[in-house]
């Protein structure tokens, strides 16, 4: 059962998932989330600093950030991605956000498959800001592959390992659509509410669209398909939802 716990000092309660990252957050009543992209991806640690300056110019504080999104050159090893997340919380840890192992930000990390960026990079982020005359119905789930949680390495868990055939690929989107709907429901949504799902693959698509996506109603603003990989060797198959009212390109 997922646990969902509070972040008074960002505005908005995450789902507890691992130490890198939640499976989700949403917007306590008196905020809402808004969603700023980069022009381009911009390498990790001049993000965090693009991010603290954009949030002070709101005048927000880094605790206001809420989610990240980001781009990395290629697939990660298990124990290359667990550096790497180690390496990534250091800055959230400095910010009061990441304590004791427990990490509230939401995140997706995806691998372009086409023109990657040379080192991990932030491509874009959302945060709170107060708003008392809207009713807080912001969210944003956390990136999820094909893998269910469990064991410290992702090879022994991922389904159909190696298996890109059509049936394959229809299993993995299937669970993964499951999993949004876990978190949608974990923090009191659904996919009604959702204004942009985004699908990593460089798998086709299309024989999904009808039945896992359309007609779940897993795409009420439309798919975003981003040719890309998830994070780690092996899986195949990333979504990520939210429902956010505004957005910007910074």
């Amino acid at each position: 059962m997922a646990i969902v716990r509070p972040f008074p000092a960002g505005g908005y309660r995450f789902i507890s998932h691992q130490f890198q990252y939640s499976g989700g957050v949403a917007a306590e009543p008196g905020f809402r989330i808004e969603r700023a992209r980069f022009g381009k991806p911009v390498p990790l640690r001049q993000g965090f600093d693009a991010i603290a300056n954009y949030l002070a110019g709101c005048g927000r504080p880094p605790t206001a950030l809420c989610a990240c999104e980001l781009r990395s050159p290629a697939q990660f090893t298990d124990a290359g991605f667990v550096a790497f997340n180690r390496h990534y919380v250091e800055r959230l840890a400095a910010w009061g956000i990441f304590r004791d192992e427990v990490n509230p930000i939401a995140r997706s990390n995806v691998c372009p498959e086409i023109d990657p960026p040379a080192a991990p990079s932030f491509y874009a982020f959302s945060y709170t800001v107060p708003d008392a005359n809207r009713p807080a119905r912001s969210f944003v789930a956390a990136g999820s592959g094909e893998a269910p949680d469990g064991g410290p390495s992702y090879q022994g868990r991922i389904i159909r390992h190696g298996d890109q055939s059509p049936a394959a690929m229809r299993e993995k989107a299937r669970f993964v659509l499951e999993v949004m709907e876990q978190r949608m429901a974990a923090l009191g949504f659904g996919w009604a509410e959702v204004t942009a799902t985004q699908v990593y693959t460089v798998f086709d698509i299309h024989p999904l669209l009808p039945d896992e996506f359309v007609g779940r109603g897993a795409s009420p603003a439309g798919l975003t398909w981003h040719f890309a990989r998830p994070p780690v060797q092996g899986l195949d198959f990333e979504v990520d939802v939210r429902a956010v009212a505004h957005e910007l390109v910074i």
